[in-house]
């Protein structure tokens, strides 16, 4: 019981400090071109750690922690602060590639819980 919450623990701060990496990382260029590994972090992310959690708890409760997690990051990442502080954000390239991380998250995270919930929970049953 202690290491299944320790998991879930683990992979839930993960996905945190993740999603929290990925919104730092959108505004990267390399030689003044953007690069959208944000966009593909979230992807590969979201559906990992949504199976992680999910192999290592046993739990699909436990499984959506990652996915919520995520999602909390992000769209608080895009909401301005009372200082006016606002990380997603921006117009141009630097908007759709915002709009491209927040979608394909949340796609990604949808999808790998979609997963999780549609598998069978006792295992695969051999008998005819």
């Amino acid at each position: 019981m202690i290491q299944r919450l320790a998991a879930a623990l683990l992979v839930t701060v993960l996905a945190a400090w993740l999603a929290l990496v990925e919104v730092f990382w959108l505004p990267l260029r390399v030689f003044g071109v953007p690069v959208p590994v944000s966009v593909l972090a979230a992807v590969v992310g979201n559906l990992l750690l949504v199976a992680l959690a999910a192999r290592w708890t046993g739990s699909r409760l436990a499984a959506t922690l990652p996915a919520v997690v995520w999602l909390v990051v992000a769209v608080g990442a895009s909401l301005r602060r009372p200082e006016g502080d606002l990380l997603l954000a921006g117009s141009g390239v630097l908007g759709f590639l915002s709009l491209a991380f927040l979608l394909a998250g949340v796609v990604a995270a949808a999808f790998a819980v979609g997963q999780v919930l549609a598998a069978p929970r006792g295992g695969v049953d051999r008998q005819p």
